[in-house]
C-alpha cells in the first residue's frame, strides 16, 4: 500500500490540481492518491475552503492564508488583558522602545504577563494597536559627521583609569553633540554617565567653542559628580586643555571613526534622534522641549540596568538636582 503524506497544508499549486481533477470527475478518494494525500485531508481542504460558487483555488488559497494569519496573530494576548494593554500603550505613550517594555514586564512587572517585544510590534501594526499619536516618528537618519580638525597632545581612551572603563564609579561621563540640518544652525550637547546613564543636554546656540565650554559648565553644576570624560575629535573641542582646566578632571578621547568607544553616548543619541530626527533645526527647540526630552531619556527602561530606569539606580537618587 502506498504510504501517504502526513497533513501539512495545501499548497497553492496542489489546490490548483485539486479544481483540476474535480472538473474531470475524480472521487476525493482518486484526488487523494494522484497527490499522495489522506482522503480526509482533500475532504478537509474542500469543505473549509469552499465559495457558495464551490471550489475555486484562487479563493481558497486567499481563506487559508487569511485563516493562518488570524490564528497566528499573537497580538490577541494584549487585546484580551485590558491591564497589559492599559500598561504597554501608556508606555510606549511615555517613550519607551517595545523590547524596553517586554524586558520589564517579564523582570519588574510580576502581576502582568509576559510579552515578547515582537508582539507588541506585531499589536502596534494591528487595527487594536494604532495609537493615536507616539512621541515620535519612527525615521531611519544617517548621522552628519561633523567636520573634524586637528586635536593637539589628546590623551586616548586606553589611558583611561580602571574605574571608568569598568564602570565602578557614579561620574565617569561620554559626551558629544547632536547637530542640526544641513539648513539649522545649532548643536545639542550630550553627556551621560557611564555607570548610572543618567543622561544630561544643553541646546548650543550659536555654536561657538566658548559656548560648547559654557555648556559643560552647566552640566557640571546640575551633575557635580562629574570626574572624568570621554570625548570624540569634533573640532569644537580644539580647546581641551582649556576645557579640562574649567571643569577641574580629565578628558579622554576616542580613536578616529571609532564611535564604539562610547557605546554609553551612542545609544543615547538613537534614542534622542527620535524626537529630534535628522533635519531638525535645533536653534528653534524650546529649552521646556529639551528638558522633556531628558526626563524621557532617564524614565526609559533600560536592558543593561535589568530594565530599571536611569533615575530608579540606586547611585542615581542623589544626582537629581535642581534644573
Amino acid at each position: 500500500m502506498k504510504k501517504t503524506r502526513p497533513f501539512t497544508h495545501i499548497s497553492s499549486t496542489e489546490r490548483d490540481e485539486i479544481f483540476i481533477l474535480r472538473a474531470r470527475g475524480y472521487s476525493q478518494k482518486e484526488i487523494a492518491e494522484t497527490l499522495n494525500r489522506s482522503p480526509s485531508t482533500i475532504s478537509y481542504e474542500l469543505k473549509r475552503n469552499k465559495t457558495r460558487n464551490g471550489y475555486d483555488p484562487k479563493k481558497a488559497n486567499a481563506k487559508a492564508k487569511n485563516r493562518r494569519r488570524d490564528a497566528s496573530w499573537r497580538g490577541k494576548k494584549i487585546v484580551r488583558n485590558p491591564k497589559a494593554r492599559t500598561f504597554i500603550e501608556n508606555a510606549l505613550e511615555a517613550g519607551q522602545s517595545s523590547e524596553a517594555v517586554a524586558g520589564r514586564l517579564k523582570t519588574k512587572e510580576k502581576d502582568l504577563p509576559n510579552i515578547s517585544g515582537d508582539t507588541i510590534e506585531r499589536y502596534l501594526k494591528s487595527p487594536y494597536g494604532k495609537l493615536d499619536e507616539l512621541p515620535w516618528k519612527r525615521r531611519k537618519y544617517r548621522r552628519r559627521l561633523s567636520k573634524k580638525g586637528k586635536l593637539n597632545d589628546r590623551r586616548f581612551i586606553e589611558k583611561r583609569p580602571i574605574q571608568a572603563e569598568k564602570r565602578l564609579r557614579v561620574g565617569d561621563c561620554e559626551g558629544d553633540f547632536i547637530v542640526s540640518g544641513k539648513s539649522g544652525k545649532g548643536v545639542l550637547l550630550v553627556v551621560v554617565c557611564r555607570k548610572t546613564r543618567m543622561a544630561f543636554l544643553e541646546n548650543i546656540f550659536p555654536v561657538t567653542v566658548d559656548g560648547v565650554h559654557e555648556s559643560f559648565l552647566k552640566i557640571q553644576k546640575r551633575f557635580p559628580e562629574m570626574k572624568t570624560l570621554t570625548l570624540d575629535n569634533d573640532i569644537l573641542f580644539r580647546m581641551h586643555q582649556v576645557l579640562e582646566k574649567l571643569l577641574g578632571l580629565k578628558i579622554y578621547f576616542c580613536h578616529p571613526y571609532h564611535s564604539w568607544e562610547k557605546g554609553s553616548i551612542e545609544n543615547a543619541n538613537r534614542y534622542i534622534r527620535k524626537f529630534l530626527p535628522k533635519g531638525t533645526d535645533l536653534s528653534r527647540i524650546h529649552a521646556e522641549e529639551i528638558r522633556d526630552i531628558e526626563d524621557c531619556l532617564n524614565d526609559r527602561w533600560m536592558k543593561c540596568l535589568n530594565y530599571a530606569s536611569p533615575k530608579e539606580m540606586p547611585d542615581a537618587s542623589r544626582l537629581k538636582t535642581k534644573k
